[in-house]
């Protein structure tokens, strides 16, 4: 691990397995978390092969917590700086919830930049909550309680989510596990990007994704749902959806075996 620092002056953590192959997988994590998540994809994609470049946005993790920044233009800018730094070419950009989102307005304020294929996991997009003309998705009223509760009682949102992310039955310690991310987070990253959340609108960026794009989607998703995935795959020309039948919102933990394994024959894929 190491860090980048932006523009801004705020350092990312950033986590580079396989500096040297010349197959690269970026993923960026979701709300609340870290891109600790990912580590049971990171050590496949290794045995596959692959680098993998994973980070903790601004506010999670182990990067840095500023009192500002967390509208997904800067969060995208701070993915496109780390990109830029490790000189990152031809690679594939994956995402989940939060993280998803974050990808899309990747693809359209940097047009795509060296990103070869994209992946959408569980992805809070084109919204995360309703809209005029919009009816998917949570209610502005139920994100305002979990930011009420992420102001006063973090450590019950935690628990809660933890048990939100999964929808076939786990160990009490995997859920707590993700508990334990989630309090790894800073207390102004979880409020903050949370407001994000639930006023940010990706709708238009759909249209700036011009490359073979995985859809992967938990049918049992109680966060953001299923149908937010059928309308991603309507509006991206090049995208194949992949649903999951007994997943919940954690697509890439549910069915574990069955994610990897379609993940990593999407990546190898001609298309």
């Amino acid at each position: 691990m190491y860090f980048i620092k932006t523009q801004d002056g705020v350092k990312i953590a950033v986590y580079d397995l396989n500096p040297k192959s010349g197959k690269t997988v970026v993923m960026i994590h979701g709300w609340p978390l870290s891109q600790e998540i990912f580590e049971y994809q990171k050590r496949m994609l290794v045995d596959a092969g692959y680098r993998v470049v994973t980070m903790d946005l601004r506010g999670f993790g182990k990067s840095d917590a500023p009192a500002f920044g967390y509208r997904y233009d800067q969060l995208a800018f701070d993915v496109f700086q780390v990109i830029r730094s490790l000189k990152l070419k031809a690679f594939v950009l994956a995402g989940f919830s939060m993280g998803g989102a974050v990808a899309l307005r990747y693809m359209r304020l940097f047009q795509g930049y060296e990103v070869k294929k994209l992946v959408l996991l569980a992805a809070a997009a084109p919204r995360f909550t309703r809209a005029p003309g919009f009816p998917y998705g949570m209610t502005k009223e139920d994100v305002n309680q979990l930011i009420q509760q992420a102001e006063t009682d973090r450590a019950q949102l935690a628990e809660e989510f933890s048990r939100m992310l999964l929808a076939c039955p786990h160990s009490d310690a995997i859920k707590n596990w993700f508990r334990n991310l989630s309090l790894e987070a800073s207390g102004i990253g979880t409020v903050s990007t949370a407001y994000s959340l639930r006023d940010e609108d990706v709708r238009r960026d759909l249209s700036f994704v011009h490359v073979p794009t995985g859809i992967f989607h938990g049918k049992k998703d109680k966060v953001v749902p299923f149908e937010l995935a059928l309308l991603q795959q309507e509006r991206i020309r090049r995208a194949r959806l992949f649903p999951f039948e007994n997943s919940g919102h954690g697509v890439f933990y549910d069915e574990l075996s069955l994610f990897n394994q379609t993940f990593l024959t999407f990546l190898e894929s001609d298309r």
